[in-house]
């Protein structure tokens, strides 16, 4: 009898090599190949009659082979395999492309139950490269819903199958289920050996349904009480108390505007967590130009006033020195000095920058990831902030904490999500939103257009440039690659003949970082009037002269990507615009387009985009810290996922520790030790 945790190579069928590759897939034991749920499910349950076939799509027809398969080889390298099939109702041609095999094992005479797609209609109809299964005499039933896994090189749908059939056989019949009974019977789910057996043997597609539905309230339920224990964890922990401000605090003073009172707010939030005793652990999130670098700057100096240091860690060294400008300019009123720490300084410019955080003659130190060197060493670090939140891992947050004592963290992102998903997405953070924006800022006019518009694009930068202001044209690539789009260099090439009056300047993300520094300095001078570039300017410094942003092939970018490249414009007095090509790209490209050209509002783009990508592609794969989700989807499942939310704060409550959950509690460790996080190690 095989155990959960023996490896696969065990299987029969398996071995050494298919081992190795099955590792690609995260999967070494059979418990592994439990918790990789199929990535789709494949109907045979209900074979259709050859005549009912009447437009092109995926089928599961039972049929006999009728006539040889014939082999040819059409070209060097690619044969065709071809025969014909029939029912009751009708024959029907079978192609497969590249697959010698499939001739040897089709039958003439023999049954068969084929399962793929037909392309063409009428007597154009052909199967191509279908599954196929022996059909056993008198068989009535013959079709299964069919788990279709994910796959690597050198794997097949058999072999996962055979090593999922071996763990479901491990299974044993006291299954331990996480779930506490009285929330199976209130959410009536399904207990947990009987959803894995649905998982990965469905009888029916309503069996996938209902199993999904708890695997999804387990895996939120799991990820809620982590979360809420490393919160209570944390706010358990004796944190840095500085000095409580009153409405005199010269702070305010310094600002050269009217802060909002979005800005009020989370300050005011800053301001008592930092008292508390507590280390703070706050996320700010607010859509672009909401002013995120006010609320950071006054951490700073709340930070000063108490006689700490703060550190600033922003992505890129373009946006590192943008944030360290902005800040000497607002905390040198306050007579606060600001340092800037990247790769790219001298090595006399790093060894004074080193000296004066060590010393503590730098009171707010600006850098990149160089912050996290082993070399930077901090007189008193009592806050940390981390711009971007979303470009860095937890781990790299954590790192910079690890500089001093439980520091006040504050993270900041660009990227506005619904708060009900922030609240789990960064679940053990507290979160302010910056939902208004400054006073000044004029909507950024947009337009989705196709490429019959390109002379009059083209013709309307002129225009813009003739009237004083200055252009960014984004592409998705840096070289030449796939067919049609457009990249960096050969755009800012044609760019350049079309305007030869104009000075085109390009930026991508392979340049080195001292490149990328000068031409984007030198745009912000108006040495340049077109600056042509990759999403490196996705983040990146302030030109307010800047008012008109061409996105080039924009389908092939998120939403909220689109979002903040457009958050680039609009930053001065000028009438800004916004142009994305490729709204000849389909209904859907031009739908989603739209969304765009109807609002300027990120929460309602963000909102569009996770419905439409997933949060896999909104906040990139291993960047937001989360434990991996294997079968939640964050946007889908939002009703579950606040139910989930409610659940785990209650039994929390009532028993913080989970001493009466033993099994809840070391799938919750099991959980979070993946992810790495030392609190439950």
């Amino acid at each position: 009898m095989p155990a959960l945790d023996d490896s696969v190579q065990f299987v029969k069928g398996v071995g050494p090599k298919k081992a190795k590759l099955l590792e690609k897939l995260h999967i070494a034991t059979l418990r592994d190949m439990l918790e990789t749920y199929p990535r789709d499910y494949e109907d045979r349950s209900h074979p259709v009659r050859i005549a009912d076939i009447t437009e092109e799509g995926k089928y599961a027809v039972r049929a006999v082979v009728g006539v040889e398969p014939k082999v040819s080889r059409i070209r060097k390298g690619l044969t065709l395999v071809k025969c014909t099939v029939f029912d009751e109702s009708g024959t029907l041609a079978v192609t497969y492309f590249n697959n010698p095999y499939a001739a040897a094992q089709l039958r003439v005479g023999q049954e068969y139950l084929f399962y793929g797609r037909v392309q063409g209609t009428g007597r154009a109809r052909v199967l191509v490269s279908p599954q196929a299964e022996k059909m056993a005499g008198g068989e009535d039933s013959p079709g299964r819903i069919v788990p279709v896994y994910p796959l690597t090189a050198g794997l097949t749908q058999r072999d996962m199958a055979r090593v999922a059939q071996a763990a479901l056989a491990a299974v044993p019949g006291e299954w331990p289920d996480p779930l506490p009974m009285v929330l199976r019977a209130r959410y009536r789910l399904p207990d947990a050996a009987e959803a894995l057996g649905a998982i990965h043997a469905p009888r029916t597609l309503d069996d996938v349904t209902e199993a999904r539905r708890r695997m999804v309230f387990e895996e939120l339920f799991l990820l809620c009480c982590g979360l809420q224990q490393l919160k209570e964890r944390r706010r358990g922990e004796d944190g840095i108390p500085f000095a409580p401000v009153d409405n005199g605090w010269a702070f305010w003073d310094a600002l050269p505007f009217a802060p909002t009172g979005a800005q009020r707010r989370a300050i005011g939030e800053i301001c008592a967590d930092c008292a508390s005793g507590r280390p703070m652990n706050r996320l700010v999130q607010g859509d672009v130009g909401a002013g995120k670098t006010v609320v950071a700057a006054a951490l700073c100096a709340l930070a000063a006033r108490s006689g700490w240091q703060a550190a600033f860690m922003a992505p890129t060294e373009i946006l590192a020195a943008q944030h360290a400008e902005t800040l000497s300019a607002l905390l040198g009123k306050l007579n606060l000095s600001v340092t800037l720490l990247t790769g790219s300084m001298t090595a006399a410019q790093r060894r004074a920058a080193l000296a004066a955080i060590e010393t503590g003659a730098a009171q707010v130190v600006v850098g990149t990831h160089a912050l996290i060197q082993q070399s930077v060493t901090f007189h008193r670090l009592g806050a940390v902030i981390a711009d971007e939140q979303h470009r860095f891992g937890v781990a790299q947050r954590a790192a910079l904490a690890a500089k001093g004592h439980t520091p006040h963290t504050l993270v900041m992102s660009a990227t506005p999500i619904p708060r009900t998903l922030a609240l789990i997405m960064y679940g053990d953070l507290d979160v302010s939103v910056l939902d208004e924006t400054p006073p000044g800022r004029r909507p950024v006019e947009t337009y989705a257009v196709g490429k019959n518009m390109r002379k009059r694009i083209t013709a309307f930068i002129d225009k813009q440039l003739e009237a004083g202001g200055q252009v960014y044209v984004v592409c998705p690539l840096v070289e030449e690659g796939e067919t049609g789009l457009k990249s960096a260099e050969q755009h800012a090439k044609d760019l350049q003949a079309a305007l030869p009056h104009r000075r085109v300047a390009v930026l991508h993300g392979r340049m080195k970082n001292a490149d990328k520094e000068r031409v984007m300095r030198a745009f912000a001078a108006w040495e340049y009037d077109v600056l042509v570039a990759t999403t490196v300017i996705e983040v990146g410094v302030d030109v307010p002269n800047a008012n008109l942003m061409v996105v080039e092939d924009a389908d092939r970018f998120g939403l909220s990507q689109l979002h903040q490249l457009r958050g680039r414009v609009g930053r001065g007095a000028r009438q800004s615009y916004c142009v994305f090509f490729g709204a000849d790209k389909g209904e859907t490209a031009r739908a989603r387009l739209k969304t765009l050209c109807r609002t300027n509002d990120g929460f309602e783009i963000a909102r569009a985009d996770l419905a439409q990508r997933g949060p896999g592609d909104f906040f990139g794969r291993r960047q937001h810290g989360l434990p991996a989700l294997h079968v939640a989807d964050l946007a889908a499942d939002l009703a579950l996922m606040q139910s989930a939310r409610e659940e785990a704060e209650a039994i929390l409550a009532a028993d913080p520790g989970l001493a009466g959950y033993p099994e809840l509690r070391a799938r919750v460790q099991r959980m979070f030790a993946q992810r790495g996080d030392e609190a439950f190690n």
